[in-house]
């Protein structure tokens, strides 16, 4: 990643156009919530939601948006319905969710889950915008495609998960070949101390039920697997430009510091804090000037012990499978989003157990060819071919557990 671009700080006026894509997740929630409580700083240009009519319009009238779009087309008479008597538009369909995008706000929040959120990602990009990316599947799916995108039109990308963020507000972008490595911590999520057997027999319920954050479900059980943390690091590699090989992960149950920057000299730079997402995306919303966020604060006397682990590779093997698609880089990473999403859904509708998510993903990469995808088009043609293939695993693993 570059040094971030003047004019990004030039523009940075008060009060600040915004839209949030993915407001009614916990990202865009909690996006909603800090814009709400700093309503003179920020305008509110479109939200974006999947299915949740109701809650987008609730926050479309709490911020006198001028936009809010569903995504599922069906749901459009039921959101015009809801937004009866004010004086926000509503639009649906996937479509709708693109152009909303392209829309003039200086700042975009990128949370729509999973590969859905690319392309709106990408509109966003190529207008120049201020992009707040808490969206994975972006860097991982077109990593190499959409930096390219970045630099050739000018727009900026501030990373929103808490690791990333920690990284960000460290790292000496004028110095980079100053840097030495890069370290991603990780909770352990809530099967820290499962063994293999244990493994093989928890539940959609009990994987959700994350120990120090407050997630949606997809990145609540990548936590539990580890595959966030993996998607982590290919997304590391992409925005700070460092190689696989510098970038390191360590388990750190309390999630008090969210990640370390180690320069030459011997010095380690973190940035800490509670576990609570308005803190990331407090600093990208108020970026380049801090804003007030309601987070509880950190009080290291109260907490008293900060425990560090290696991670365990044979327990969590989504780690070294997310190192080996970078390292066999073409569209492997592309193919390892895919098939996980898929097995994660399969996992969640209880057709397979907890470590057949990564052992669909791990047998979708063998079967599909990598060769890397040269256009937006390429990468969703990948992206579907890995989901169709990934369902075919995941469709055979659940008829095998069945017999």
């Amino acid at each position: 990643m570059t040094a971030i671009p003047a004019q990004a700080i030039r523009t940075a006026v008060e009060p600040r156009r915004v839209t949030v894509l993915g407001s009614t997740g916990s990202v865009g929630g909690n996006t909603v919530d800090l814009l709400q409580r700093n309503r003179g700083r920020f305008l509110v240009e479109a939200l974006v939601a999947s299915t949740n009519v109701q809650a987008l319009a609730q926050q479309a009238r709490a911020l006198d948006a001028r936009l809010a779009v569903v995504a599922d087309p069906a749901r459009y008479a039921d959101l015009k319905e809801a937004l009866a008597g004010s004086s926000c538009e509503a639009a649906a369909g996937p479509q709708a969710v693109i152009e909303a995008a392209d829309r003039p706000a200086e700042w975009v929040m990128s949370a729509i889950v999973g590969a859905a959120g690319l392309e709106p990602t990408l509109t966003a990009v190529r207008r120049g915008a201020i992009v707040g990316l808490a969206n994975k599947e972006c860097l991982v799916c077109a990593g190499d495609f959409l930096m390219k995108e970045v630099t050739a039109h000018g727009a900026t990308l501030l990373p929103v998960d808490s690791e990333h963020s920690a990284i960000f507000q460290v790292f000496d972008f004028a110095q980079p070949e100053r840097v030495e490595k890069i370290t991603l911590t990780a909770s352990g999520g809530p099967f820290r101390e499962f063994d293999r057997a244990a493994m093989e027999r928890v539940t959609p319920a009990q994987a959700v039920a994350h120990p120090n954050w407050s997630m949606g479900t997809k990145i609540s059980i990548d936590s539990a697997t580890m595959m966030n943390k993996g998607l982590e690091i290919i997304e590391a590699y992409h925005l700070f430009g460092l190689p696989v090989e510098r970038i390191e992960v360590l388990v750190h149950p309390q999630s008090v510091i969210h990640s370390m920057v180690h320069y030459v000299d011997g010095s380690v730079l973190a940035q800490l804090g509670t576990p609570d997402m308005r803190t990331p995306i407090a600093f990208a919303l108020g970026w380049p000037k801090r804003m007030e966020a309601p987070s509880p604060r950190l009080d290291l006397s109260r907490v008293a012990r900060l425990t560090f682990e290696t991670p365990d590779h044979e327990r969590f093997p989504a780690l070294a499978l997310a190192r080996e698609a970078l390292h066999r880089g073409g569209g492997a990473p592309t193919i390892l989003n895919a098939a996980n999403e898929i097995a994660v859904g399969a996992f969640v509708a209880g057709a397979i157990g907890f470590l057949d998510i990564v052992r669909g993903v791990e047998e979708t990469l063998r079967i599909i060819p990598t060769a890397a995808p040269t256009s937006l088009e390429g990468i969703r043609a990948l992206d579907a071919e890995a989901r169709r293939v990934a369902t075919t695993v995941t469709q055979r693993m659940a008829s095998r557990a069945r017999s």
